[in-house]
């Protein structure tokens, strides 16, 4: 079994390319059970989550385990580990191992620009990324992967942070600035990516003005969100899938619940935009919003494309 080292996954995954291994993937034939979420308490009182993703199709096998621990950013870590284990789905032999949090972080932010491909204006020009966490470190490269934006605002809650956070973008040739008035960034954006372990709403209905395309990450439980109701009920809403967005995560399960939305609301999923079974965007005036929850068959095309990568060497 290959061990995968953190450099080499870095290495293997750029953006342009990952993001047209997800399309190809979500193109083809593959089985892919519920995953398994399970909640449990540190000794200091924290909710942490444990979460197993499967998945398979005739040659591969793949495996994810993700931890979530929000408090780990109390003390500069990580919130997110996570370890990855490619087999033989023939045989069950395993044949790589590697590290999962950066090859998680980046299929996320590259899900949804390729989600964004078919949900954002044509003529966007400014992108606000709000969150500094792990994903959020990929967003601003992979949107630029699929539009031309001219500016690129950052918002978050830590001024330090965020003032290194623009300054490494800038280094990297991304046109970002640092914005601390939230509201009137959400209200200039083209695109609002918002990647946030956020407990409640950060961005309201009433500043997206016609033809923002709202990217929602961060929430993960189904009792937190990172939208208000009025958000969703402007917004036509896609899905990276229906199992996982509608019942794992506050931003769609909490408006269900309270009557705002129903689940026959969702217009498509990220299949059926790839696939063509839905048009995406249907005009420049539409608010759209697209809801990951992560699916185990990204990290599968993330993990193909490092594992032939790596064999290739």
């Amino acid at each position: 079994m290959l061990i995968i080292p953190d450099n080499k996954i870095i290495e293997l995954l750029p953006y342009p390319k990952l993001i047209e291994a997800l399309r190809d993937i979500f193109l083809s034939d593959f089985t892919m059970p519920v995953r398994h979420h399970h909640f449990y308490n540190t000794p200091a009182g924290d909710e942490n989550t444990l979460i197993l993703m499967p998945v398979w199709n005739n040659k591969y096998m793949g495996m994810k385990q993700v931890t979530v621990a929000p408090a780990n950013a109390t003390a500069n870590m990580p919130s997110i580990f996570a370890q990855y284990i490619l087999s033989d789905s023939k045989t069950g032999q395993p044949l790589a191992m590697m590290n999962a949090t950066e090859l998680t972080a980046r299929r996320t932010a590259c899900t949804s620009a390729l989600a964004a491909s078919y949900l954002c204006r044509e003529d966007v020009a400014n992108l606000l990324i709000v969150g500094g966490g792990k994903v959020a470190q990929h967003l601003a490269h992979a949107h630029l992967a699929v539009r031309n934006y001219q500016k690129v605002s950052i918002w978050m809650r830590n001024p330090a942070k965020l003032k290194q956070f623009v300054s490494d973008l800038k280094k990297q040739g991304i046109p970002a600035e640092a914005v601390s008035n939230l509201e009137e960034s959400a209200q200039e954006a083209d695109v609002i990516s918002c990647a946030t372990l956020s407990k409640t709403p950060v961005i309201h209905g009433e500043w997206i003005k016609p033809g923002t395309h709202l990217d929602m990450i961060g929430s993960h439980k189904p009792t937190t969100r990172e939208t208000d109701n009025e958000a969703i009920r402007k917004s036509s809403i896609f899905v990276d899938s229906r199992e996982g967005a509608l019942h794992e995560t506050g931003e769609l399960a909490i408006p269900i619940a309270e009557g705002i939305i129903s689940e026959k609301d969702v217009k498509a999923d990220i299949v059926e935009l790839v696939k063509g079974n839905h048009p995406g965007r249907t005009s420049n005036e539409e608010i759209t919003l697209f809801k990951s929850a992560g699916l185990a068959v990204e990290d599968l095309a993330a993990a193909l494309l490092v594992y032939k990568g790596f064999k290739k060497a």
